[in-house]
């Protein structure tokens, strides 16, 4: 199966994907810096990874396709189930007469096994054809969607009274129906990229929800009869108390994804029809982010970095519940952490476990509330402190103390703009004249849904349609519209991923002397704006302008 990787340069020039003089600058390198030619080709930017892949495989005599945009029988597709596909990373896409055409990897096409275990299980000769690794996986989740997997599972444990047993058997075997359908409710979910999973119970069935890019989508519903179980299942997953149906309770699970292990918090809350679940998917692929993915503009950016590279001050994210306020911290704290600083954070709950920083979780029935945590954490030597919510006036005064001390502190506070955070501050009591000498900047965000890059159409628009929603041209940019369409990639909604809209306001000697003398937030706002703070509404404008968003969504999500 490999192949020399000289024959595949010469196989990149000869489809002219790189010139001969391209290839020669990368041998040469080559030489010296001892790296395969390949990978300096992709480094440079001649071809992608995937134009690499392409050459590979037909050097080996095989065919390569694009399994994102090939269209697959589903006649093939089901003649292995979803869990098979997943586990040999395998679809099959087409029946060749009597031979089933089987899409994977390279290294999956090589392998002796896994051609003769799908032989037994479809009861056809294979033929393999290749395709990226990645794109593979997108696909799977595509075709193989729990959805009816999960409908026959329901109508299995409905037929053989399962549901009504919780017990031993529940627990004790993963083959147990209902512990199936709690585990593919999860893969799906995960699949889907969902940040929470709503289980509800109401008067004759449990609504099941997942929140995918910031919006709830329904999905099938579950019978009623279930209810006892699926219920009870979830919490001794998330070491709850099953017997305890009155009161909130607080939980946590892991588990492993495609390799990754995935965090779920999980809250569980009385109702009048039964007790709702709530399942926050904490992806800790989301703790390693930096702040380059979280959709700052470059000016923005500027004015953020210059504040948290001072040695000291006070840096707040400011926004409603979900709009992603933790991972901006998390993202800084990625930035600034290095050995030989100590970092430590008081979180309430720790959603984002980040190796070599010192992170404690607040417990208020043992005393351990943030602003005790706070006052130990200071005879702890730290250098940057996280904070992960300014509740009370203790908090806030203690935080305040710690910048003007030599500390660098990040924290969060619930405001609807950037210049609110000063007159929050001074209405939870903090003087005015330590909120202008410790506060270093302030930011306020929102997250909205990205455009679909696959599918997303150009659009016009009029004059009087862009004045009706007060639509402001920014300055250097020309605007290109787009509009959402749908396609396999993006679940058919238009939108894949989301991003950060900032208003970001540094703080400036005339913004303290507005803060000492107790200005309205109004007037601090005027005066930020004046001074170039790009708004809310003005950073979704320049997304919408770029092509990245579109303007309803910023018209949702901004006020």
């Amino acid at each position: 199966m490999a192949s020399a990787p000289g024959a595949i340069a010469d196989l990149l020039v000869t489809n002219g994907l790189i010139s001969a003089q391209q290839q020669a600058q990368a041998q040469a390198q080559a030489a010296l810096t001892q790296e395969p030619v390949l990978n300096i080709l992709v480094q440079q930017g001649s071809v992608t990874r995937k134009d690499v892949v392409r050459a590979t495989v037909q050097a080996a005599g095989l065919e390569f396709v694009d399994i994102l945009a090939l269209t697959v029988d589903p006649a093939a597709a089901a003649m292995i189930t979803g869990d098979q596909a997943r586990k040999y990373q395998v679809i099959p896409v087409a029946l060749d007469h009597d031979v089933l055409v089987v899409v994977g990897d390279s290294q999956t096409a090589a392998n002796w096994q896994v051609s003769e275990d799908l032989e037994a299980i479809t009861r056809h000769p294979v033929r393999f054809a290749c395709a990226m690794r990645s794109e593979i996986a997108i696909r799977i989740n595509q075709l193989y969607r729990a959805e009816s997997e999960l409908g026959e599972l329901v109508r299995g444990m409905l037929d053989e009274e399962q549901v009504i047993d919780i017990q031993a058997p529940v627990v004790a075997t993963t083959d147990a129906p209902l512990v199936r359908y709690v585990n593919l409710l999860l893969k799906q979910a995960i699949s889907d990229k969902a940040s929470d999973i709503h289980v509800e119970p109401s008067e004759d069935h449990i609504r099941i929800r997942f929140r995918i890019d910031g919006v709830l989508k329904e999905q099938a519903p579950a019978p009623k009869e279930m209810q006892s179980a699926l219920i009870s299942r979830l919490k001794i997953m998330a070491d709850m108390d099953i017997a305890e149906r009155r009161v909130p309770q607080d939980g946590r699970l892991s588990l492993i994804w495609s390799g990754q292990k995935i965090d779920l918090r999980v809250s569980c809350l009385p109702t009048v029809w039964g007790e709702k679940i709530v399942m926050r998917i904490l992806d800790n692929s989301s703790a390693q982010m930096t702040l380059a993915h979280l959709g700052f503009s470059p000016e923005n950016l500027d004015h953020w970095r210059n504040a948290y590279e001072r040695p000291n001050g006070m840096l707040i994210v400011s926004g409603p519940t979900g709009s992603g306020k933790s991972t901006t911290l998390y993202a800084t704290l990625n930035t600034v952490a290095r050995p030989e600083i100590n970092i430590v954070t008081v979180e309430d709950p720790v959603e984002y476990r980040i190796p070599g920083i010192n992170q404690v979780q607040t417990h208020a029935k043992a005393g351990l509330t943030f602003a005790s945590a706070l006052r130990s954490i200071l005879r702890a030597d730290p250098d940057v402190i996280l904070i992960g919510e300014i509740r009370d006036y203790e908090t806030a005064q203690i935080a305040v103390e710690s910048a003007l001390t030599g500390h660098l502190v990040l924290t969060t506070l619930h405001t609807n703009n950037a210049p609110s955070v000063i007159t929050r501050l001074i209405e939870m009591g903090i003087e005015p004249f330590l909120v202008s000498s410790a506060l270093a900047c302030t930011t306020s965000q929102r997250l909205a849904r990205r455009l679909c890059l696959s599918c997303r159409r150009p659009v016009g628009k009029s004059a009087a349609e862009l004045a009706a929603v007060g639509f402001e041209y920014p300055a250097g940019v020309q605007p290109t519209f787009f509009e959402p369409v749908g396609c396999s990639s993006c679940a058919h909604t238009g939108y894949q991923g989301r991003m950060g809209l900032h208003e970001v306001m540094p703080m400036s000697e005339e913004i303290g002397r507005l803060a000492f003398s107790r200005a309205s937030s109004d007037e601090v706002r005027r005066v930020a704006i004046d001074a170039g703070m790009r708004t809310l509404r003005q950073d979704g404008w320049l997304k919408v302008s770029q092509g990245l968003t579109t303007i309803s969504e910023v018209l949702r999500v901004i006020a």
